[in-house]
This record gives C-alpha cells, sequence and structure tokens, in this order.
C-alpha cells in the first residue's frame, strides 16, 4: 500500500496548494461559521443538546456540497492538462490511483471539517457539551463525507471536464438524498428500500443527535467502497482504449 500513501499525499498537498484548494477552504469555513451564528445559534435559548444536533445537520449539508467540488478534479483534471497518461504508465494498479486520489481527497476534507471544532466548543461557554455527541457527531459527518467524495470519484474517472464530473455528481447524489421523499409516498416495500437508500435522511439522523448504530456506519462503508469499486473498473476499461 506504499504507493496509495504516496498517490495520497501528493494528491492532499496539491489541493492544499492550489488555488482551487484555498477557495474551497475558505469557502467552506466562511459559510459554516456564518451559518452557526445566524441559524444554528438565531432563534432565542436553546438546549446544548439541540445546539449540536443543529449544527450538524448543517455541516452536513455543507460537508455533501463542498465534497462534490473537492472530487471533480481527481482523475478529470489528469486527462484536462494531459498528465493522465503518465499516471496509467507508472507502475501502479488501477485501485490504487483510485484509492490514493480519495484518500488524498478525504484528508482534506477530514482538515476542513475538524477545524470546524470550535463552533461546538464554544457551546461549553454557556452549556454543557457531550463529548460522545459531539464525536457521533463527526463520525456522521466524515462518514457522509467519504460516501459523497467516493460518488465524486467515480463521476470525475467518467469525464475529462471537471464541470461534467460535477453535474454527473449532483446527478447521482441529489436522487440518493431525495430517495426518502419517494419513501413517503410510495407502498411497501418500495417504502422501506427508498427509505434506506437515502443517503441523509434516516442514515445520518442518529449521528446528529449524538447516537451512532452499525447499520450505518455500514450503509456509508458499502456506498464509499461500491463507488470506488464502479471508478476503478472505468479507469480499466479506459486505459485499455
Amino acid at each position: 500500500m506504499k504507493s496509495v500513501y504516496l498517490i495520497a499525499r501528493r494528491e492532499a498537498l496539491s489541493i492544499l496548494r492550489s488555488p482551487q484548494g484555498f477557495i474551497i477552504a475558505a469557502l467552506y469555513l466562511a459559510l459554516v461559521g456564518l451559518d452557526f451564528n445566524l441559524r444554528v445559534l438565531g432563534g432565542g435559548a436553546k438546549y446544548s443538546a439541540d445546539v449540536l444536533t443543529g449544527f450538524f445537520h448543517e455541516l452536513s449539508g455543507f460537508t455533501m456540497f463542498f465534497s462534490v467540488f473537492i472530487s471533480m478534479g481527481l482523475i478529470a483534471k489528469e486527462r484536462e492538462t494531459g498528465t493522465f497518461p503518465l499516471l496509467l504508465s507508472s507502475p501502479v494498479k488501477d485501485f490504487e490511483i483510485i484509492l490514493g486520489k480519495f484518500f488524498g481527497a478525504y484528508l482534506f476534507l477530514m482538515l476542513l471539517t475538524l477545524v470546524t471544532v470550535y463552533m461546538p466548543l464554544l457551546v461549553m461557554v454557556n452549556g454543557k457539551v457531550s463529548w460522545g455527541h459531539v464525536c457521533a457527531g463527526y463520525l456522521g459527518v466524515l462518514l457522509l463525507g467519504s460516501a459523497v467524495l467516493a460518488i465524486g470519484t467515480f463521476c470525475s474517472s467518467m469525464t475529462r471536464s471537471q464541470i461534467v464530473a460535477v453535474f454527473l455528481t449532483l446527478g447521482i447524489g441529489m436522487p440518493l438524498v431525495l430517495f426518502w421523499l419517494l419513501g413517503r409516498f410510495a407502498d411497501k416495500p418500495l417504502n422501506d428500500i427508498f427509505a434506506y437508500l437515502a443517503i441523509h435522511n434516516i442514515h445520518f439522523a442518529p449521528f446528529k443527535a449524538g447516537k451512532v448504530h452499525l447499520r450505518d456506519i455500514v450503509y456509508y462503508f458499502s456506498v464509499t467502497a461500491f463507488f470506488l469499486f464502479a471508478a476503478t473498473r472505468t479507469l480499466e476499461s479506459r486505459r485499455w482504449r
């Protein structure tokens, strides 16, 4: 797995040093901070647990949205800049390329997400914070982010345009988010199937409330593994064209 580590480190440093990475980081932290002050803390007196639940709900939305833009150039940018043939000719396997790219982007997302930890800490000034609630909330956000990043990695492997990769990721991600709506109007057993497939509703709700369920962890790992596998197969098919 040394190749995966080297690719991941190169990708993470590339994102951190790029203007695109600075813009994403600045917008992410600015919007999360503004939303925390206006929406999460606003609206009158609240219990600390309710503030944390609202914070993680809002943070999950920003994390999903920005994960789309973090992942858009993982493979597509290599094609745009003409470095893709060099990547394919290197002595690494296709799954190592995909995993390295994914983990590099995931490390960047993890750093951005964990920087926001000062916001739950601010709640401690006038209230009590359960560290179990904080850890569960961040675990859920990072699992959700990994699933969206994997979808973005797959879409980025399908095209040479980063803009197209964004729209493809949104085209897959939005239905996954909205499946819970279909579940409300469908009959059994389709309603249970749609509800389970929804990437945010029932699977993220326990995390933002400070609870961790194994079924939700398995779901996010399954989505991540499926789309990384699909990205690997896409890369393999394009190698032989």
